[in-house]
């Protein structure tokens, strides 16, 4: 059964920055989404402060947006059946990718 999952994140970097934040790192929050396992991934921003991606593979779909805020970012995902069952692990694994990229350097 599907698992949908929501992480938020506080950030500082407006949102101009984190969402180029975003941009350049979806990769790192792509693999914390699959727990590692071959997912492939399609993105794309379906309006100025929204990312949608789909990622497929293991016969599994994951669906999810990205929001940007000024203050945090919400990533919301819909893990299938098999990646469900691993639901906080993948959550934190999101969550401290997520503060890793948006973190003020």
């Amino acid at each position: 059964m599907a698992r949908p999952v929501t992480v938020t994140i506080s950030h500082d970097l407006g949102k101009q920055g984190a969402r180029a934040r975003i941009n350049d790192g979806f990769d790192q929050l792509k693999t914390s989404m699959t727990n590692g396992l071959m997912f492939r991934f399609t993105q794309e921003w379906s309006s100025e402060d929204t990312l949608s991606f789909t990622a497929k593979g293991l016969g599994q779909t994951i669906t999810g947006t990205i929001d940007v805020f000024p203050a945090h970012v919400r990533i919301t995902a819909t893990l299938p059946g098999l990646l469900a069952s691993l639901a906080e692990t993948i959550s934190g694994k999101i969550e401290k990718q997520g503060q890793i990229l948006l973190e003020h350097k």
